[in-house]
């Protein structure tokens, strides 16, 4: 499944050098003021000799384009942007290939990056980003605004005025390129220093690594804020896989593998990319979208986004055919021909690898690897939580002294009057004759033509939008369907949910009562309710056809914000989520009232 095309020495330690790699070249530094580029399939061919650097090379990186093949290096003294193809044609006229200089003595820089057209080259050095124009000598933008020296800087796909950048300080930040101001900060998401960030542009997502294996998803909003969608580590996710597995019963266990293995635990996330591969000329890629790889020191793990679990797992000592024990850096690119190409440097010996992975043959042994469920054969044992019942509390009616009391005549909830003080009729009783039948039938009803009991099994996943709906600059954070696919809840960021028909036609019904934005929405399982949980600390249920809801849990009862809820096992129990503690309530809704009293 993970083949070496190449196998490199190099004449120097390149462990935490930025190496370049695309589809076509890969390229390493020589001697280090120089650099060879090789074409990843042809083996054979003498590699291209790149001279003009006086300072050690740190960095390198290939532009986004299929065409021209960019190359940008930086040395100390020179940044250089290079055009590979003109570079390869003057050498064999027999002419010494040249780059455009674009940036000087700028330090040690230690990550470069293009933007998506190429037109500007990100370079990160100490502390300081600049901005620079790929096709002459001038700096765009200049930033110092981290505690720390940066680690990392990735332009936005979507819109090319946005840059992240990471930092050693523990943070990220968002800069606005046009206003040249920061749009968000990060608060300090870990212990360790940030080392990589990546962009998921079908959902809008960036995800950023640390050196410690943790790995942070956020959503990017339009106005540039971000929101944390997901946290994992590449341990726990690798203790999971395991278990789930088999080769790993229990974490003692676990702990006694790692112990065995007699090396550093540590998992940094030294490179991501989602699992992708060129299918033609025009650098269009196919995708697997929700496949994220990350290149680490032992090996490659591939996650899966929607789940935020670990799918498999290549680790360098399961393969000692490769040049590779441990890495110190990677670059990844997509491959032709299914298949993804990845320029890793070794960790304590003087030597650079290029892996190729079939995304084929991964796919197919994923495939084979599907689990299956089963129901419980037997209830909770008596100590469970789940085995509570809730109380119900009678209400109190105090003892009346003496004897029968006056009592209503009737006992219904609406009592209808006898007609003495109304006027004489005017006309007899007279029966209905030739009734028409109602047309529509029950039969009628089960067929709406637009939601059916079962997802068709001979079609695929749906991929055309159906439906587009703005919400009026107001984020929503949150939905759900219902059971039966006929409504759709949604959570808005001012604090109102929306209840809408799922074919979102016709105005939503609005719900308020909330002081922040909603979190979380959950239905219950027969429908009759539904949550809504906030950032103001308090759960709501509603009914249906009730503004008001049926009980409210204020923020009395919890110190943080409540940042998930649900209906759980069976209606029985509310599950949520506030700050390090999870909260399992009984509950019992009570919608009866006295029409009388």
């Amino acid at each position: 499944m993970v083949t070496e095309m190449l196998s490199l020495p190099c004449d120097r330690l390149l462990s935490h050098r930025q190496l370049a790699c695309c589809h076509t070249y890969c390229g390493i530094p020589l001697e280090g003021k120089n650099m060879l580029i090789y074409r990843n399939m042809d083996k054979d061919n003498k590699p291209l000799l790149l001279t003009g650097h006086h300072g050690e090379i740190s960095a390198m990186t290939f532009g986004k384009l299929s065409g021209p093949v960019l190359l940008c290096s930086a040395s100390p003294d020179y940044i250089i942007v290079w055009d590979i193809e003109l570079c390869h044609r003057r050498t064999q006229e027999g002419k010494v290939a040249a780059g455009t200089v674009i940036g000087t003595l700028l330090g040690e820089v230690v990550h470069l990056s293009f933007c998506f057209s190429d037109e500007r080259v990100a370079a990160c050095s100490g502390s300081t980003l600049y901005i620079l124009s790929s096709k002459r000598h001038e700096v765009i933008f200049t930033f110092t605004n981290h505690l720390g020296p940066l680690t990392s800087a990735e332009f936005c796909p979507w819109n090319k005025n946005i840059l992240v950048t990471t930092s050693e300080d523990r943070t990220f930040k968002v800069l606005d390129l046009k206003t040249e101001a920061v749009c968000y900060q990060s608060f300090v998401l870990s212990g360790s220093p940030l080392l990589s960030v990546f962009f998921l542009e079908e959902n809008r997502h960036l995800i950023t690594g640390s050196t410690d294996g943790q790995l942070w998803c956020f959503s990017i909003t339009d106005d540039h804020k971000c929101h944390l969608v997901s946290k994992m580590d590449l341990q726990k996710m690798e203790k999971r896989h395991l278990q789930h597995q088999g080769t790993v019963s229990d974490p003692a266990g676990f702990s006694e593998q790692l112990a065995e293995d007699k090396v550093d635990t540590s998992k940094p996330v030294l490179k991501m990319a989602t699992c992708s591969s060129l299918i033609d000329t025009n650098n269009e890629h196919k995708k697997d979208n929700s496949w994220l790889c990350i290149g680490s020191a032992d090996g490659l793990y591939v996650v899966e986004l929607a789940t935020s679990e670990l799918l498999t797992a290549f680790y360098f000592k399961d393969y000692p055919i490769l040049s590779i024990s441990m890495a110190g850096s990677w670059s990844i690119s997509p491959g032709w021909n299914d298949s993804m190409v990845f320029l890793v440097s070794s960790m304590f010996t003087p030597c650079v690898a290029l892996l190729e992975l079939r995304l084929c043959v991964l796919r197919s042994t994923l495939a084979c690897g599907d689990g299956f469920s089963v129901f419980p054969s037997s209830p909770p044992v008596l100590e469970s939580p789940l085995s509570a019942e809730f109380k119900r509390k009678e209400p109190e009616h105090p003892k009346k002294k003496g004897g029968v009391k006056e009592q209503p005549l009737v006992f219904h909830s609406k009592v209808k009057s006898s007609g003495y003080t109304s006027g004489p009729r005017s006309a007899m009783f007279s029966p209905k004759t030739n009734i028409q039948k109602n047309p529509s039938s029950k039969k009628a009803h089960k067929n709406t033509g637009l939601l059916l009991r079962d997802y068709p099994a001979d079609s695929a996943a749906p991929t055309i939008p159906h439906t587009h709906l703005s919400s009026a600059n107001k984020p929503i954070h949150c939905l759900q369907y219902s059971g039966d696919g006929k409504q759709i809840l949604c959570g808005l960021g001012d604090s109102s949910v929306l209840l809408y028909k799922s074919s979102l036609t016709g105005n939503p019904t609005v719900y308020t009562g909330h002081d922040k934005p909603v979190g979380s929405v959950s239905w219950s399982l027969n429908r009759q309710w539904w949550l809504s949980a906030s950032e103001d600390q308090s759960l709501r249920i509603w009914t249906h056809g009730s503004p008001e809801p049926a009980i409210i849990m204020d923020n009395s009862m919890f110190s943080k914000p409540i940042r998930s809820a649900q209906f759980y096992y069976l209606d029985k129990f509310l599950l949520l989520a506030s700050g390090p503690s999870l909260y399992l309530y009984l509950y019992n809704v009570d919608i009866t009232r006295d029409d009388i009293k």
